[in-house]
């Protein structure tokens, strides 16, 4: 019996909702990188107008690092979920989810080379084999090995913060060789230019350490989402609705006032780590259990239902930002590279989602998944795009 993908009926809207969500966070995060020399700045020294900066630090409270643990610990859900379907059904997962990443991988690749260098397809890709291998364990052994693989990096990444110093102040990086070439190529040559330049700081973006440091920074988050898969404990969440009150204000408060320290105190390589790989993933949790919260009311759903939409189709609307950003701000279209300030950057961003938001009704009202997502399943599971079962 061939294993056959979700079928709409078996969705869940709560976990489309914070996919749609999670895909507003990380593109708020992306712009930078859309219109700035990324990544070969410090951004919080890169800007100098009193509003930059006021709306820089707020984007770095609220939103960077905090959205892709939340993205990873979604995917690592869903991959447990299909899993587990297979399990019941006594179909062997292995072959079609190995199949599954490969092509996400391909999707992965195509988007850093051809559109934008900031991709992280491949690496879900890459950290989903390790979490494939993993599945079959219990869940309380997918939680213990996560927060270990993650622990053992905060102890190593403390150590060499501890031998630099704790209290040293961070000086502004900026590599302004690499800085001009970007600049040229993005914010004034044509798209050969681009696509040379995409090459160089994609050697940057994946080099041999981040492979690495993914399977501390990302598969951790991927595993924890599998465990908490395995549990339902979004399928179950009014029965466990204490536990999610407890998450959400223990995450919120605790992940925004350990974000907030480097702005309230002098800026050190402690608190700036601690800020990033602490207090972004425990302020994610606290975003999962509100937007899940949210949920329980009857009529949040029902008005949450356009990121639910897009969520359906995150793939095509990850893929569909990067070539609306890249059209926008490089030379070869409207050539606003280096020309906005953050909070244009934030408005910018909105507007992509709400365009996403009217194209994912459109879509939907005569497709039952994306396009990308209907090429996904092809290739993954040998069926027709149209084909509902």
């Amino acid at each position: 019996m061939d294993l056959k993908p979700t079928m709409l009926q078996e969705r869940i809207a709560t976990l489309d909702i914070l996919r749609g969500i999670s895909l507003l966070g990380i593109l708020l995060v992306n712009m930078y990188a859309f219109y700035l020399p990324m990544p070969h700045i410090d951004l919080a020294s890169w800007f100098t107008t009193p509003s930059d900066m006021v709306w820089q630090q707020n984007l770095d409270i609220y939103v960077q690092s905090s959205f892709y643990p939340l993205f990873a610990m979604l995917f690592g859900y869903g991959l447990a979920m299909q899993w587990q379907k297979a399990q019941s059904r006594e179909q062997n997962f292995y072959a079609t989810g190995v199949r599954r990443l490969v092509v996400l991988f391909m999707f992965g690749l195509v988007h850093a080379v051809l559109i934008w260098w900031g991709d992280i397809l491949m690496t879900y890709a890459f950290c989903g084999v390790f979490l494939l291998l993993l599945l079959r364990l219990h869940p309380v052994w997918l939680l213990s090995i996560g927060i270990i693989i993650n622990g053992f990096m905060h102890v190593f990444m403390l150590f060499i913060v501890g031998y630099i110093n704790f209290n040293t102040s961070i000086d502004s990086y900026l590599n302004i060789t690499a800085v001009e070439k970007a600049i040229t190529a993005y914010g004034a040559g044509n798209w050969l230019d681009a696509f040379m330049q995409r090459l160089s700081d994609l050697s940057v973006q994946a080099g041999v350490g981040m492979w690495i440091a993914s399977l501390f920074t990302i598969l951790p988050y991927m595993l924890i989402g599998a465990a908490a898969s395995k549990w339902h404990l979004v399928e179950r969440a009014k029965e466990l609705k204490w536990l999610w009150l407890t998450l959400t204000i223990v995450g919120l408060a605790l992940g925004i006032f350990v974000k907030s320290m480097p702005i309230l105190n002098t800026r050190t390589y402690l608190l700036e780590y601690i800020k990033v790989y602490v207090g972004g993933p425990i302020l994610s949790v606290g975003y999962i259990g509100l937007i899940i919260l949210l949920c329980m009311i009857p009529f949040v759903p029902k008005l949450l239902s356009p990121f639910a939409k897009i969520g359906r189709m995150s793939l095509t609307m990850y893929i569909l930002q990067s070539i609306i950003g890249t059209c926008l701000f490089y030379q070869y279209g409207f050539g606003w590279y280096g020309k906005v300030s953050v909070a244009t950057g934030i408005l910018i961003a909105i507007g992509i989602i709400v365009v996403q938001m009217v194209f994912a009704e459109v879509w939907l009202s005569k497709w039952k998944q994306g396009p990308l997502e209907a090429i996904w399943r092809k290739l993954t599971y040998k069926v027709k795009p149209g084909d509902t079962n």
